[in-house]
């Protein structure tokens, strides 16, 4: 049974990276080299199959309990969470275009630092000074990364810097709006009421924002048809991301998780810089090791503080 039992976790922390990995990586080919330059549409299309996936899941499979919205007010606060979500996507996709994976990977493992900044201001919670010590490495690894990266862009950063900052922001909103336990969701039915909402915000954005792209995108699949299964394939796995996080999740500990993530950050730079050959340099490098350092002494001081 313990072989049974490690070998299942064992599959699905392979599932959690690959499809993590991949959707990244699907993304950056998708937005840069194949030349697909629409994000919004593409996040539209991930928030469809979430949609659709999501309730499959939960109302036919049964993968989680189903939670039912109490009130029209927690709806409104599902759906502030949701234009969030919407802007952080979009803004990761964005950045995408202009650079590099092991770039966008090391700016967005600041993602503690703007979540300890929102909560400080926003619920007036104070870590202690230890916790906020570890915090130094964490940005001045991304300055050095940021001085070494020979394919920095400053449109594609402020993009990156701006879905980090608003990944944070929606975890720290999530916990002041759902703070009480009749409103407390799982990730799986959050999910569930979050990505039709995201669809409507979505689909206005990419009818004003991204001109005829409905038309382009069948313009495009005549001319060659693989991009309807990369959309399709893409869309699918970035529910795979949320379906294999809830379950690695559930099935392993808060700090084999923090390990797990910290990880997952590295080996994406390093499949990244192999599949796309982008150029990097040994400061750049440096400076994202002192990135992932700081988060992983930042956990440490967390969980020690709690």
């Amino acid at each position: 049974m313990k072989v049974s039992s490690r070998s299942f976790t064992l599959g699905l922390v392979t599932a959690w990276y690959s499809s993590n990995i991949g959707v990244l990586l699907l993304n950056k080919y998708l937005l840069s080299n194949y030349g697909f330059r629409y994000p919004i549409f593409l996040t539209l299309c991930h928030m469809l199959a979430c949609s659709l996936f999501s309730y499959i899941a939960i109302n036919w499979f049964k993968l989680a309990p189903l939670q039912t919205l109490r009130s029209r007010l927690q709806f409104l606060k599902i759906s502030a969470l949701s234009l969030i979500f919407c802007l952080s996507v979009v803004a990761g996709n964005v950045s995408l275009r202009y650079l590099p994976v092991s770039f966008t990977q090391a700016v967005g493992a600041t993602t503690p630092f703007f979540t300890a900044v929102f909560a400080c201001f926003m619920t007036s919670k104070r870590e202690s000074w230890v916790t906020y010590l570890t915090l130094v490495p964490v940005v001045t690894g991304v300055i050095i990364a940021t001085g070494g990266e020979p394919s920095f862009h400053l449109f594609g950063f402020i993009m990156c810097v701006g879905a980090t900052a608003a990944r944070a922001l929606k975890s720290v909103l999530q916990g002041i709006l759902l703070s009480s336990e009749a409103e407390k969701l799982n990730s799986m039915n959050l999910l569930m009421y979050m990505a039709p909402v995201a669809v409507i915000f979505l689909l206005v954005a990419a009818l004003v924002m991204e001109e005829d792209v409905i038309g382009i995108t069948i313009a495009l699949a005549r001319d060659d048809v693989k991009i309807l299964w990369y959309l399709i394939f893409n869309s699918a796995l970035a529910y795979f991301v949320n379906l294999t996080n809830f379950l690695v999740t559930k099935h392993t500990s808060a700090l084999t998780l923090q390990v797990l993530g910290n990880a997952k950050g590295a080996v994406a730079v390093v499949i990244s810089i192999l599949i796309f050959r982008n150029p990097i340099s040994v400061v750049g490098m440096l400076g994202y090791i002192l990135t992932v350092i700081g988060v992983v002494l930042y956990s440490e001081a967390k969980k020690r503080s709690r």
